[in-house]
């Protein structure tokens, strides 16, 4: 799946269809219409970016929104998290080292750092920062649409700015986008890949760059908005449906119901507890006891046996004479 995360949206929708379908016919799934801000916030933030789009969509093209804020100023942050709930995608372009740095170390939450390469900045991309960005899940982001239908100026700052990036970050966490405002400015995946190459980006990771990366932004925006703390979902948590509780509620006490429709009997619901184990004074008590009835037992049947011999009821017919 091949990604295009920054398609600039205008108002004109014949031209914007026009895009979307070329889009479509060289190869992309996804495509984000970006709106850009290059002042500071307004009081709406509200998406100017119609859903679903006035126009019947490429099939099998995913439209997305996204937000291009231009940073100038390091304090104009403290509204990031509500133009980032109106949008797919926020995407900060700074303009200085130090809103570069911003935007890497500590601005959230965004999902992209996208430097226009058309220009020629007054500093050097640092390793250090740039991977500070990648490792925290912000991805960089190269624009090609300036450079292919700019000045030879233009063209000439894309290949410096994008290698200069492909070096900083080593080709890890650079997603390429086109930034066209029209058809012309689009180029198909495999295109991208070898002009990539000549920035020092590997032919695997400039198709990473088109697809796993881009997609890898999109998912953890979605993830961002619909989860907390990292919980996404509860799927089950153990607890029995309502109608189960009101017929165990109800049938509690009673019989089970075999498959014949018969009862089966119960006792009350209690369970005999298990006897608890005798002590050893409590043994050598019931054996005493035990031996003193055998005893008594014994004696008593012996006294009957002497009362019945003839012997013994001659004497008695004596002592009566």
């Amino acid at each position: 799946m091949f990604y295009d995360l920054n398609v600039l949206y205008t108002a004109k929708h014949v031209e914007l269809q026009r895009t979307l379908a070329f889009l479509a016919e060289l190869g992309y799934n996804g495509v984000a219409l970006s709106h850009t801000i290059n002042s500071k916030l307004p009081a709406d933030l509200t998406s100017p970016i119609p859903s679903p789009i006035p126009f019947s969509a490429p099939k099998g093209l995913r439209i997305l929104t996204r937000c291009t804020l231009h940073l100038s100023d390091p304090s104009q942050n403290h509204r990031l998290s509500s133009l980032a709930a109106n949008y797919t995608l926020l995407a900060i372009r700074p303009t200085s080292e130090k809103t570069l740095q911003q935007a890497c170390l500590s601005l959230s939450p965004i999902d992209l750092v996208s430097l226009d390469c058309s220009i020629r900045y007054p500093f050097y991309f640092r390793q250090k920062t740039l991977c500070a960005a990648v490792e925290r899940g912000v991805r960089i982001e190269i624009c090609y649409g300036a450079g292919i239908l700019g000045t030879g100026e233009q063209r000439r700052n894309l290949i410096s700015n994008a290698t200069q990036l492909v070096r900083a970050t080593r080709g890890r966490g650079v997603v390429i986008s086109s930034e066209a405002g029209r058809a012309l400015a689009c180029r198909g995946p495999w295109d991208v890949v070898n002009m990539a190459a000549g920035w020092g980006l590997g032919n695997e990771r400039g198709v990473e760059a088109l697809g796993r990366e881009a997609r890898g932004v999109v998912i953890a925006a979605e993830m961002r908005k619909s989860s907390y703390r990292g919980v996404v979902d509860v799927v089950f948590g153990g607890e029995k449906p309502q109608a189960e509780k009101e017929g165990n509620d109800k049938g509690k006490g009673k019989g089970k119901v075999l498959q014949d429709g018969k009862r089966k009997a119960e006792d009350d619901g209690l369970e005999k507890e298990a006897e608890k184990p005798l002590s050893k004074t409590q043994m050598r008590k019931r054996a005493k006891k035990a031996k003193m009835e055998k005893a008594e037992a014994n004696h008593t049947e012996a006294g009957e046996g002497v009362e019945g011999s003839p012997q013994a009821q001659a004497d008695g017919l004596k002592d009566q004479g």
